[in-house]
């Protein structure tokens, strides 16, 4: 297993989007503290991270047979939405599908919120035009609606949809300023060179034990939930020649194929928890 570099949060973030939500969506804080060993997470640093999700509002404590967190209702949205970006990434977007636009103005004294815009539309795989002007492929205005609207940002923001470009730079070398796209190939290649050789080595496995499945498949989840973020799905011909997305895509398709299965299996062992539910 390539080493992890992940915070604690980042990975109980995992845990409970991947197993937790599938199980009830509740789980001790001994059977978490129990999980999180297996990854090399000491008690305290549990602690520590449940504390600042519940502060957070991702988590809610609850006692039941013992203390532990389930998730909060209001996460619902957002794990769906991730479902959606990190088991269904989408092929390259058409350049005919056209383009949303972000248009926002922020007062001054409100500049907290201005920061916030620029940074949850980024994350969302917006790039940056102009100063106060972000743009992305058409097909994410539903998930720009709904995060603005979640995160009460949206009075502060005027979306328009457009069918194409009408110059006057080159369109590809434009959007090469718009998005970082060498930062994202870097994250694509760094991805794949951790993962690949485990994929590798896991087609000519019989059997998979499950406690060792769960040690490589969180952190690899992990590393992956982020990139389909990042990744806005441009159209193929704006992007650099051999777009390592690809490749890295197939990487996670297979660990996650031969890895999913045997890790809940474990998280159910460890937890007495069933009756896994069917999420998209």
């Amino acid at each position: 297993m390539p080493e992890s570099t992940a915070r604690p949060s980042s990975l109980i973030h995992t845990v409970y989007g991947e197993f937790v939500r599938r199980l009830g969506g509740w789980i001790s804080i001994a059977d978490l503290i129990a999980l999180m060993a297996e990854l090399d997470v000491d008690a305290p640093a549990v602690r520590s991270a449940t504390s600042r999700l519940k502060k957070a509002g991702t988590l809610l404590q609850e006692r039941r047979a013992g203390t532990g967190y389930r998730l909060s209702p209001a996460m619902a949205p957002v794990f769906d939405e991730g479902d959606r970006r990190i088991f269904h990434s989408l092929e390259p977007a058409e350049l005919a599908d056209g383009w949303v636009m972000a248009v926002f103005s922020v007062p001054e004294s409100e500049r907290a919120h201005r920061h916030q815009l620029r940074s949850r539309l980024s994350w969302l795989g917006f790039g940056n035009a102009a100063p106060g002007v972000w743009l992305a492929p058409a097909r994410l205005l539903p998930d720009a609606r709904l995060l603005l609207e979640r995160l009460g940002l949206s009075a502060y923001v005027h979306l328009f949809l457009s069918a194409e470009y009408a110059g006057f730079a080159e369109l590809r070398t434009a959007v090469a300023s718009w998005w970082d796209l060498p930062a994202i190939e870097a994250q694509y290649a760094a991805f794949t060179d951790a993962w690949r050789p485990l994929a590798e080595e896991l087609r000519g496995r019989a059997r998979i034990d499950p406690a060792e499945a769960f040690r490589d498949y969180v952190p690899m989840l992990t590393q992956w939930r982020r990139l389909p973020y990042l990744d806005p799905g441009l159209p193929e011909p704006l992007l650099p020649a051999n777009w390592n997305a690809v490749p890295a895509r197939a990487v996670f398709t297979e660990v996650h194929g031969l890895l999913a299965g045997p890790s809940l299996r474990f998280v159910e062992k460890v937890t007495g928890l069933s009756h896994p539910q069917e999420l998209p």
